[in-house]
């Protein structure tokens, strides 16, 4: 058996060949093999440090989501340590069962013998009572409600005439407002799949409701809220700060692209085949958007007129992976300088102003573009490759110091403006729920079935923001007298 390091017989004939035609072509074959090899080993070590660049980031250093960290590597968080022992602080006033002065029910307990002696005390009178007070359910069922309509007939022309019934009574046997309210609730906001639903309804209030009753109640609701959610587009589309966010969503086992735009009182949900510029139109807010949009960097947000202001919580993500990958000293000091200024910004919030000094504005930008400087020092370009398309390939840290050299301003937004956010965390909190309905369900089913959940959450989320009971909100929705959400520009 040959041995694993010897050569080919094809590469000894080449060998061969070059030892016959003497010395410079021995030269010329030693000199291609190790310029080969050393080709070779450039590409191999370039894919290891791409393998483990991949291996050393997790949820805290990139936008690998919590959930791919896996259970092997525990994860240090952000925040740093307050230094106090976990639970209620001193001081705190604690939450805990309030005292009721008149309840609901009292149930009395006598005693007629005495502890001690075994005498009788049947004859004793009261001379006080010891009380505690229980709060818990009362049996839960489902009330039937029958409603009779009059019908009259009229003396004069012969005309038979009847009641009208309430609004949403339109079957001789049907589920009420309350109960359908509830079936949306489980499945859009608490995400419940639709087999769960009918497992709690039927253990909890003993109703065996079909899979159709579910969904017709859902398509009810979507059908109801057509002009809500036209609302909630026309007022983020006039608001001041929006927030917007992409993530991919499987529908019908194909990969589609879910789009948010929020604010801190409003949600709008758009789902569409790409991620891009053509789902950005289609989605219609940006292309005619005249505030700030708060986003993650995504290339294509750049492409629409409007002011832009990039997410540091990205940001603080990717220089803390060059600290950890890397040891660059400038990616911790920018860390720092950029806490630091969400620091000030948010003291002087509570202050009661309304923008930070010129002076202190200037120290921070020249604090900025120190070390940017010397980022970019230590981290040169690498020089375009002979005969090579397009712009040659830059380390992450370059990439990053380049990004917040050419969009300084829009880093720093919130420095200048305090109606911009530090981060787009807003949009990531509204879309983190759709990707755990995702989780849950593996995807939709169909299109329309991603519409109809996109539309109500989009309700729900709105109606959580402004501070509405879920449960009460959709049950006047289901009795035709949805409630009056605030869509003022912000």
């Amino acid at each position: 058996m040959k041995e694993a390091f010897e050569p080919s017989e094809p590469l000894r004939e080449v060998i061969r060949a070059a030892y016959w035609r003497g010395e410079e072509a021995v030269i010329a074959l030693v000199e291609n093999l190790l310029k080969a090899q050393a080709e070779a080993t450039e590409k191999l070590e370039a894919r290891i440090k791409v393998l483990e660049d991949q291996a050393c980031k997790d949820s805290k250093n990139s936008s690998q989501p919590p959930s791919g960290d896996g259970f092997k590597k525990r994860v240090q968080s952000l925040r740093p340590s307050s230094g106090r022992k976990s639970g209620g602080q001193p001081g705190h006033p604690g939450s805990t069962l309030a005292w009721v002065a008149e309840p609901d029910e009292i149930k009395q307990h006598l005693i007629e013998t005495c502890q001690g002696c075994g005498a009788s005390l049947v004859e004793r009178p009261i001379v006080a009572w010891q009380c505690a007070q229980v709060h818990d359910l009362v049996p839960i069922e489902i009330v039937v409600r029958e409603h009779q309509a009059a019908v009259k007939q009229c003396d004069c022309c012969g005309q038979s005439n009847q009641a009208a019934f309430p609004v949403g009574v339109t079957n001789r046997v049907q589920y009420g407002s309350r109960l359908r309210s509830l079936m949306v609730y489980l499945m859009d906001y608490q995400l419940l799949p639709s087999a769960r639903v009918q497992e709690l309804l039927s253990a909890v209030f003993g109703c065996q409701l079909s899979e159709g009753t579910l969904y017709e109640a859902r398509a009810n609701c979507f059908e109801s809220l057509a002009e809500v959610e036209a609302g909630i587009f026309a007022a983020v589309q006039q608001a001041q700060v929006v927030h917007f966010d992409e993530t991919g969503l499987r529908v019908n086992a194909k990969l589609l692209w879910l789009h948010v735009a929020s604010t801190q009182a409003l949600t709008y949900y758009f789902i569409h085949p790409k991620r891009g510029r053509e789902a950005i139109d289609a989605m219609a807010i940006l292309p005619h958007f005249e505030g700030t949009s708060v986003h993650d960097g995504w290339r294509s947000y750049a492409l629409y007129a409007c002011v832009h202001a990039l997410c540091n919580a990205h940001h603080l993500r990717e220089l803390r992976f060059l600290v950890e990958r890397y040891g660059q000293a400038w990616a911790e000091q920018m860390m720092t300088l950029l806490v630091t200024m969400k620091a000030a910004v948010e003291q002087a919030q509570t202050q009661g102003q309304t923008q930070l000094s010129a002076n202190e504005i200037t120290q921070f930008e020249q604090q900025y573009r120190d070390l940017l400087d010397t980022g970019l020092r230590l981290n040169p370009a690498n020089p375009p490759l002979p005969h090579a398309r397009g712009r040659p390939k830059q380390t992450p840290a370059r990439n990053l110091l380049e990004r917040l050299d050419t969009y300084q301003a829009d880093v720093l937004r919130f420095l200048h403006d305090f109606q911009v956010p530090f981060d787009n965390n807003q949009a990531e909190r509204d879309i983190r729920m759709m990707k755990l309905k995702q989780k849950i369900s593996g995807g939709f089913r169909s299109w329309e079935g991603s519409r109809v959940f996109c539309r109500i959450r989009g309700y729900l989320s709105t109606l959580k923001k402004q501070g509405h009971s879920l449960l009460d909100a959709l049950e006047q929705l289901f009795l035709g007298h949805p409630i009056s959400l605030n869509l003022q520009p912000e």
